[in-house]
């Protein structure tokens, strides 16, 4: 659905007098219609009045709060152990010891259950800091089937840069492979700065994952390092702890592959990443963490998504692909994008 369609859709189930039931991974979506989130976790499910967030803050704190707990019990229980061993044999402390073994008998710590929910852990280091040139597209044009995708495209990527590339979803797709040489334009050029490592996460990614390799094997390929505990170790970060790490690449979900996408990115160090549409396939989780990691990073970056949260927290820069295969450019949020291009206030 593009940006119109989904605010249509939110303002409806908002408007919506009956009982809704939603299942997705657009966080801004939840926040914007619901009133209850139904959390299925700790094998039982658990409502919270209100939305995404407050069910996010509200969990995490409760989590917290029940560790805060069990530390303290923890904490307690160590003192009344160090006592009673120091001075059950002394005559003059043996009633104290006794007393203090009472409390001790007391005490039991809460059950904490584990978490279904694992979280990866993303983070893209540069190598090196790029240079003041980094990326530049001039006059880029691109037709498929006489419809015109790309229409004399030009702009030149500066530090700091996180721009989100949004618009006509086809055509964000085949600029991102042009730059990646996948695709020859029809005509314009593009340079990458000499300072600049670049790294491209495909939306299809099919053909990394042909061959007969494990996940580690795989992995290993796409880094100069011959140290597998550190390649497993890697991997462990990323949610295939075990034996998982030995999957065949072949039969891997699309999350899965994903997440090896990712991986392979950051073994890669880039300091210029490119992402097209890349929460498709990932948890909430997995979207949480790569957000995260993207706001962090100091690596320039150029990207796709239909992901409104991940769009307005990471971008600072925004391209539109127009229909007729224009560009326009807009040093500015993804909300004030809306606001004063298209009306739409969040």
């Amino acid at each position: 659905m593009d940006i119109k369609a989904i605010s249509w859709l939110e303002h409806f189930l908002i408007n919506y007098e009956h009982t809704v039931i939603v299942v997705s991974h657009d966080r801004h979506f939840l926040n914007k219609v619901c009133t209850h989130i139904a959390d299925v976790d700790f094998g039982e499910i658990r409502i919270y009045s209100g939305n995404y967030d407050f069910w996010y803050e509200s969990s995490q704190l409760m989590a917290k709060q029940l560790k805060d707990v069990n530390r303290k019990k923890e904490d307690k229980i160590k003192e009344l152990e160090d006592f009673i061993a120091r001075f059950s044999a002394n005559a003059s402390k043996s009633k104290q010891a006794t007393s203090r073994k009472k409390i001790l008998d007391k005490i039991v710590l809460d059950d904490l259950k584990p978490s279904t929910r694992r979280y990866p852990f993303i983070d893209f280091k540069p190598a090196r800091e790029s240079g003041k040139q980094i990326l530049n597209v001039e006059g880029i044009s691109k037709s498929v089937e006489e419809v015109k995708l790309l229409d004399n495209i030009s702009f030149s990527m500066l530090q700091d840069d996180k721009i989100a590339l949004i618009g006509n979803p086809v055509a964000c797709t085949m600029l991102l492979k042009i730059i990646n040489n996948e695709v020859e334009a029809d005509s314009g050029e593009f340079n990458l700065g000499q300072t600049i490592t670049p790294s491209y996460i495909p939306m299809d990614n099919s053909k990394y994952f042909e061959n007969e390799d494990d996940i580690c094997t795989w992995l290993s390929r796409y880094t100069d390092t011959d140290d597998m505990s550190f390649i497993r170790g890697f991997l462990g970060r990323m949610l295939f702890t075990g034996e998982e790490a030995l999957k065949p690449v072949k039969v891997l979900s699309g999350g899965e592959k994903a997440r090896c996408m990712l991986s392979k990115a950051m073994l890669e160090s880039p300091n210029l990443v490119m992402l097209d549409d890349p929460t498709n396939h990932l948890d909430l989780e997995a979207i949480t963490s790569l957000n995260d990691g993207l706001i962090n990073t100091k690596a320039e970056l150029l990207f796709t998504s239909h992901d409104h949260q991940f769009l307005q927290t990471i971008a600072n820069r925004i391209l539109v692909i127009r229909e007729d295969g224009t560009l326009g450019d807009y040093r500015c949020t993804y909300d004030e994008y809306l606001e004063k291009e298209l009306g739409i206030e969040e």
